[in-house]
C-alpha cells in the first residue's frame, strides 16, 4: 500500500468515477423505462438471449449477474409474472433449475435494444473521442482483471 490517502490525481479519478456512475446508471435506467424494464431486467434478458437455447442454470445466471440466489429469485419474479422468462427444471437433472427466455421476452429485449444502445452512446460514449473509448475499454478490462485476481485469493 502506497499510503493512507489518495493523492490528488487518484482522488480526482476516484471522485469523477463515483460521481459519474450514479447519474449514468440513472440515465440508462430511465431510457429503458418506456419498455417496462429496469436495467437489471434488461441485463437478465441479454444474458439469457446470448446463452445456448436461451437458457441458463439459475446458479450460473446469479453468478453472471452478481446476485445471490434469493436476489436472482426476486429479480426473476416480475419477469416470470409478465411471461418474459420461465423457470424450468433441467431436462437432465431435476435438482437443477433453468431460467429460460420466452419468445415475448426475446421480442421485448429486441425492441428495447436500439433504445438501450442509443442511451449507452449518448450518455457514455459520445462525450469521448475514439482514443478515449479505447482507453475506457482498456481501463475497465484492467480493473475487471484485478478484481478477478483478488477474488481468487
Amino acid at each position: 500500500m502506497s499510503g493512507t490517502w489518495l493523492n490528488t490525481r487518484e482522488l480526482a479519478a476516484w471522485r469523477n468515477f463515483v460521481s459519474a456512475l450514479g447519474p449514468l446508471m440513472d440515465s440508462l435506467e430511465t431510457d429503458l423505462a418506456p419498455h417496462g424494464l429496469t436495467l437489471g431486467d434488461y441485463e437478465v434478458l441479454v444474458h439469457l438471449s446470448e446463452a445456448p437455447e436461451r437458457r441458463m442454470r439459475m446458479c450460473d445466471l446469479a453468478q453472471a449477474l452478481r446476485l445471490s440466489p434469493s436476489g436472482l429469485t426476486r429479480r426473476l419474479d416480475g419477469l416470470v409474472r409478465h411471461g418474459l422468462v420461465e423457470r424450468r427444471a433441467s431436462p437432465t437433472d431435476r435438482r437443477v433449475m433453468h431460467a429460460h427466455l420466452t419468445e415475448p421476452g426475446f421480442d421485448l429485449m429486441m425492441r428495447a435494444a436500439p433504445d438501450h444502445v442509443d442511451s449507452v452512446r449518448r450518455h457514455l460514449l459520445d462525450p469521448l473521442d475514439t482514443t478515449q473509448v479505447d482507453q475506457l475499454a482498456n481501463i475497465f478490462a484492467a480493473v475487471r482483471q484485478r478484481c478477478s485476481e483478488l477474488a481468487a485469493v
